[in-house]
């Protein structure tokens, strides 16, 4: 008999965002658009989604002129 194969689900689009926005260092909007393959606008439509669902996302400086300011999940949604 063969062993029962487990069968890993991929991670969904959202669950990238917030892994990406949870690191140390955040993400910047073209990272996010890498991770997702979604247009600028649709990544900054997932951002005003995790605001309202309860995320607290800071947008932190650049690290140099010219650079594009990283997104950092701070906070997360009480569980009730």
């Amino acid at each position: 008999m063969s062993k029962a194969q487990t069968k890993s689900h991929p991670e969904t689009k959202s669950a990238a965002i917030c892994r990406l926005l949870s690191r140390k260092s955040g993400a910047d909007l073209a990272t996010l658009q890498e991770a997702t393959g979604w247009q600028p606008h649709s990544v900054r439509a997932a951002l005003s989604t995790l605001r309202k669902t309860g995320y607290q996302i800071d947008r932190l400086p650049a690290k140099s002129n010219g650079a594009s300011p990283p997104y950092r999940i701070t906070a997360s949604p009480e569980k009730a």
